[in-house]
């Protein structure tokens, strides 16, 4: 009787797993906490530099978690992830994304905010930036302008995708970027131009 019970509870546990779909969903409200602070100390150098939206200084609970049925346990050692899969944290403090902050505050400071100012250079709606008027630019200047653009958004891709690979979900970079270009827009500044989902430029 009693092989047979640890015969049906084995049986149950390989159905229970069999059944165990782990969705690993992106965290979108992360991305936004995450792109508000870069962005934000890249455009106006107010608040912390780039941070992990998970709170690992947050106070514990005043109240331990009420315990787990022996079900629920066997669960979670039998896939592990599974608890921890349905709220994923985003990683954004990484060597490679503080550089590439710094690098954007040090340009935006030396030559982009005069192109965005201008009305030359403006956001783009996937997340980068574009000449918008060349001849707002002098022609002795437009070489220095088109290399800060260039510059610019090779920066912006590789945060894209180091935020993405930092988190071991490439797949993310998509929708990281997305975020992303709706938060720069956010951001931007009376007078700035902008493109909407059409790729028509319009002014904040």
């Amino acid at each position: 009787m009693r092989k047979l019970t640890c015969i049906v509870l084995t049986m149950l546990a390989i159905a229970l797993v069999g059944c165990v779909t782990i969705n690993v969903y992106f965290p979108e409200a992360a991305a936004q906490k995450a792109a508000d602070q870069f962005i934000g100390t890249v455009l106006d150098g107010s608040g912390p530099k780039t941070s992990s939206t998970a709170d690992k200084s947050a106070p514990a609970p005043d109240n331990p978690p009420p315990a787990r049925q022996p079900s629920a346990m066997l669960l979670d050692l039998l896939v592990p992830a599974a608890q921890a899969a349905d709220v994923p944290n985003l990683r954004v403090q990484t060597p490679a994304v503080q550089a590439i902050h710094d690098r954007m505050r040090v340009r935006f400071q030396s030559s982009l905010q005069a192109l965005l100012d201008s009305g030359a250079v403006g956001f783009t709606h996937d997340g980068m930036v574009a000449m918008r008027d060349a001849a707002k630019v002098p022609l002795s200047e437009r070489a220095q302008a088109n290399a800060t653009v260039a510059d610019e958004n090779r920066d912006r891709a590789a945060l894209y995708r180091e935020i993405a690979n930092a988190n071991n979900h490439p797949e993310w970079e998509a929708q990281i970027r997305a975020t992303f270009a709706q938060t720069w827009i956010e951001h931007a500044r009376t007078g700035w131009y902008y493109q909407d989902a059409s790729g028509a430029w319009l002014r904040k």
